[in-house]
């Protein structure tokens, strides 16, 4: 197959452009002039003047969680707690009897008046059907009566929270470890919930461009869901899956490491958290503030264990003091995990002291972040953090202090649209205002490395993936025009137009109109 009449962008910056892209099996073949005549009678597609890319990654998702939240009730755009009420209260209608009701999306700090949720006002549009809405940073929980007495008042988990009243009664908010533990335990998806949503999420995603995601839903099971759509012939993905942390132990004995699966779906990684969300007001800060998850010491000892199984960590941090002290681990266990090459990362690094901004790159440490969080989260940041957000979503920083950067969603919180997060990347506006930092801006070419390039190297799949080059997988996406020929403006204009996975149309194959 030749794709030609169009603009190539290979992202390798020694050819940057090609006129044209051949495809042989699951690879490129080459630049056209070059490889063509090796393919018996190819097929030509006429890309009309678009652009090729490399196929995006997502390099932080929960995906089926946010496969499953298209299915429940979304929360995010509501403006208060009585608009988020109605919404329940439609849903709650024609819920079905012995099922609970989901939902997701709610942020307090959003809402006018600003009101916390309480399970009287949910109660009140419930009844006796227990419900459960996580918040948009799904680190707190909402819960109605009926679903609370499902714990039976056994609701305390070390590291977490449980808001109560004046009177010492569960106000029905739940955060951190209490949240995950009653989410765990009563509201968990079954495997064929997540399987049939994952099915239908994955059209979703090719259709944005997406050919590859870094998975953190290994807490739900997700290697199975994986091994079904495979089996089925619905997986149109590649898979760099995580592992929680408490599970190390069992890997090693299995003999389990870091790359361990097939061509589609790969163990790539240790989970951990260390602190809680700007959103649940439980970021770990310098200033003393936030709920540590996990301390520096048991970091240290997840690194030192992770590397004795040959996996990475990826630990979620978010405030200053979390993110320090994640990297204070990471130096004190360098002397063990650099010599096997591990690839390390940061989730999130939101909030930043200056002086901490360097050691990204001096450890090696990968920054994962979400470049659609800055606009995103704007005005809590300047709300909770004042005039800390100099520090705060620093990805210009980053980048020229020498750290790698990775982009992803943190889809089902903000949505899986890594188009759309490369243009809050560059613009660090997402709703017409004055960017927020411009300061933190990226460049086109930068965001496009970090959805692209820097990925498929965090996964240890650098000479495979990330870039069109003879050898590498053909693994692409369309665009309707070429982004690096338009105002930064003009951006958020650009629509996906088709994917290839492993040289195969996944989404809407040619010929387009």
């Amino acid at each position: 197959m030749i794709l030609e009449n169009g603009v190539v962008r290979t992202m390798e910056p020694t050819l940057p452009l090609a006129r044209a892209l051949a495809i042989a099996g699951d690879r490129i073949a080459g630049g056209i002039g070059t490889h063509e005549t090796a393919l018996a009678s190819p097929d030509r597609v006429d890309l009309g003047g678009r652009c090729v890319l490399p196929g995006f990654s997502d390099s932080h998702v929960h995906f089926p969680t946010w496969a499953l939240a298209q299915r429940q009730i979304r929360l995010e755009d509501t403006a208060s707690l009585d608009e988020a009420l109605q919404r329940v209260a439609l849903a709650a209608e024609h819920a079905e009897p012995g099922r609970w009701i989901r939902g997701l999306g709610w942020r307090a700090g959003d809402w006018s008046p600003p009101t916390e949720p309480t399970k009287e006002a949910l109660d009140r549009v419930t009844g006796d059907t227990p419900a459960a809405l996580m918040a948009r940073d799904y680190h707190s929980l909402w819960l109605n009566s009926a679903a609370l007495a499902h714990a039976n008042g056994d609701l305390e988990i070390e590291g977490g929270v449980v808001e109560r009243d004046e009177r010492g009664e569960p106000t029905g908010v739940l955060r951190e470890e209490c949240a995950w533990h009653f989410r765990d335990t009563y509201v968990r998806p079954t495997e064929d919930e997540m399987v049939e949503a994952s099915r239908e999420g994955i059209r979703i995603a090719i259709a944005r461009g997406v050919t590859s995601v870094h998975d953190k839903d290994g807490w739900l099971g997700a290697l199975g869901v994986w091994q079904r759509l495979r089996a089925d012939g619905s997986l149109h993905l590649r898979i760099w899956q995580s592992i929680p942390a408490e599970q190390v132990n069992d890997l090693e004995a299995l003999h389990v490491s870091s790359g361990f699966g097939d061509n589609l779906i790969r163990i790539g990684y240790l989970k951990t958290f260390m602190d809680g969300t700007l959103g649940s007001q439980t970021a770990r800060m310098l200033d003393g503030t936030g709920v540590q998850i996990t301390s520096k010491e048991q970091l240290v000892e997840i690194i030192r264990r992770g590397g004795a199984a040959g996996l990475p960590v990826a630990v979620h941090a978010i405030g200053d003091l979390a993110n320090r002290e994640a990297l204070d681990a990471f130096e004190e266990t360098r002397a063990a995990w650099q010599p096997l090459g591990l690839r390390h990362r940061i989730e999130h690094a939101q909030l930043l002291a200056p002086e901490d901004v360097p050691r990204f790159a001096e450890l090696g440490i990968t920054a994962s972040v979400q470049f659609s969080h800055a606009p995103s989260d704007r005005d809590l940041a300047d709300r909770f953090w004042g005039a800390k957000t100099g520090g705060g979503y620093a990805y210009r920083s980053l980048w020229d202090s020498g750290a790698l950067l990775v982009n992803g969603s943190d889809a089902p919180i903000e949505e899986l649209d890594p188009w759309a997060g490369v243009c809050a990347g560059v613009l660090r506006t997402i709703d017409g205002r004055e960017p927020w930092h411009p300061e933190q801006r990226l460049t086109l070419e930068e965001a496009l490395r970090a959805t692209t390039v820097n990925p498929a190297w965090l996964a240890r799949d650098e000479h495979r993936r990330g870039k069109l080059l003879p050898g590498y997988l053909a693994d692409l996406v369309v665009l309707d025009r070429d982004p690096l020929d338009l105002p930064p403006e003009a951006l958020p204009e650009v629509r996906v137009v088709a994917t290839m996975l492993g040289g195969r149309w996944v989404h809407n194959p040619p010929p387009w109109d």
